[in-house]
């Protein structure tokens, strides 16, 4: 997530990159279509803000999808998707799992293999079991090749749309404007018809491989079965009656007796969430509440009343957007003090001290926080931000360290890359300062301020030592896309 235990702080947002290519998208489905522009997220008093980074595949950035980084979810969610990328045959690395900052119910697959889960389905659903077969589903839409076929066969639906748009144009010029219209209107309805009889077959069939990755992982099918009975139980509630060939998902009540032979037929039907499991579910849940729920709706879902781990754990996060942060302070140390070696504690503490503009307060808890979790990018860019807010050169060399450890793990992260630059920046050294910079604009898609920086930073660095290369690739790749474009 952007900040707060979700992630590092900010004192400015910067844009989507430039959009590249299209992409095939699917649904598990939810409230509203997958496409919807959803909002980004800033947080903490504009301390953050919802980055995206070059991976991210064309549709999202055009859309501006608000991405939220927080390593304990993403940690969650990695868990639950490596054993199903590996059922299916994908390489768990190349598939790549998002936290979408929007209370839509919905998740979705975007090409070449993405999975967004937005923050709403992950709040609705109510069991490790059940988001896990969410994934299953969605991961059954990347192995089965839907998403480039997918693209495929909206090229191919179109045709028919064009053909009558032609055949309509001929007829309204030749005088015939009631029966060009209607040649129109008939494509356009052969058009929707195609291609959601087709996804009605790839939703179908995304649910029986979830079935197949779920038997092979050892996971109850259970969980996909009540997500999918409390969709057909809200579709019910909401249409009263339904073209069944006019929708692109099965209908809920179809699609449930489908899957209800399957399940019962699974060995694994009655495997339960351990409790460890779902207590780290628990935990995630209540912070991506106290994240994104209108702070009055979470302190309803979590009263003061409830001194569970999981309630005040949400508490702490709403305490410190009122702001309150004293009683966000108290809310944290309780569970430090109950738990003294979780590093998600102390980043959650370190950015209520960041909150309250006192960064110097922030820095122990980050250490802390990796310390604990060394390996963890997010935690080192969070104490590298925190050093870098104190203007200390001596802080600055030590914030250059943390950030060159999270680019080892994560290269392609905008943020960090425009920390880097501010740390070179302080500690006075310009040529890395500016390739830093064109690292930055080259992954966000702005070839011609990557060619610019790069090419300051290569007239100052020593020629032919490994910056001056790096400078040198990026001239040579961002000239390529720019001649492409």
């Amino acid at each position: 997530m952007a900040a707060g235990g979700c992630g590092p702080f900010r004192r400015f947002a910067l844009p989507p990159h430039t959009s590249r290519s299209s992409s095939g998208q699917s649904s598990t489905g939810g409230q509203s279509s997958a496409g919807a522009l959803l909002r980004k997220l800033t947080f903490a008093a504009g301390f953050a803000a919802a980055l995206l980074t070059c991976v991210l595949p064309a549709q999202v950035q055009a859309q501006g999808i608000g991405i939220l980084r927080d390593t304990e979810t993403e940690e969650m969610l990695r868990s639950y998707e490596t054993p199903l990328a590996r059922a299916a045959g994908l390489d768990p690395e190349a598939v790549k799992v998002y936290l979408v900052g929007d209370l839509e119910i919905n998740a979705f697959a975007m090409q070449p293999a993405n999975i967004f889960i937005c923050a709403g389905i992950l709040l609705w659903l109510r069991t490790p079991n059940e988001l896990i077969g969410v994934m299953a589903h969605e991961t059954g839409h990347i192995s089965g090749a839907h998403l480039t076929r997918g693209s495929f066969a909206i090229k191919q639906a179109m045709v028919p749309m064009l053909l009558s748009m032609v055949a309509g144009v001929a007829a309204m010029i030749a005088g015939a404007g009631e029966a060009g219209m209607a040649l129109m209107g008939l494509g356009q309805a052969v058009t929707a018809a195609r291609f959601a009889a087709l996804t009605r077959v790839q939703e179908s069939t995304a649910d029986q491989i979830a079935l197949k990755l779920l038997n092979a992982t050892r996971q109850s099918p259970m969980g996909m079965l009540r997500t999918f009975q409390r969709f057909a139980q809200q579709e019910a509630m909401s249409a009263y009656k339904i073209n069944r060939f006019a929708v692109d998902h099965p209908v809920g009540q179809d699609r449930v007796a489908d899957l209800e032979a399957l399940v019962d037929a699974s060995p694994f039907r009655e495997v339960q969430d351990s409790p460890q499991s779902l207590r780290t579910y628990q935990m995630v849940q209540a912070k991506l509440a106290g994240f994104v729920l209108p702070v009055k709706d979470a302190m309803i879902r979590f009263p003061v009343t409830d001194t569970s781990a999981p309630a005040r754990y949400a508490r702490s996060l709403a305490y410190m957007r009122m702001p309150n942060f004293q009683k966000a302070l108290a809310e944290i140390d309780s569970l430090i003090a109950e738990e003294p070696n979780n590093p998600y504690f102390y980043e959650v503490r370190g950015q209520i001290h960041v909150s309250m503009a006192k960064p110097a307060l922030a820095i122990p808890d980050y250490q802390k926080a990796v310390r604990l979790r060394p390996g963890a990018p997010q935690l080192r860019l969070a104490l590298a931000s925190a050093q870098l807010a104190m203007e200390n050169q001596a802080l600055a060399g030590e914030a250059l360290q943390n950030l060159k450890a999270a680019l080892l793990a994560e290269n392609d992260d905008l943020f960090t890359w425009y920390q880097t630059a501010q740390a070179y920046s302080a500690l006075h050294n310009e040529p890395m300062a500016n390739l830093a910079t064109a690292e930055l604009n080259y992954n966000r898609g702005d070839m011609q301020k990557a060619i610019v920086f790069a090419t300051r930073a290569r007239a100052k660095l020593p020629q032919g030592g490994a910056d001056w290369e790096r400078a040198q690739d990026i001239l040579g790749a961002a000239s390529g896309l720019m001649r492409q474009r």
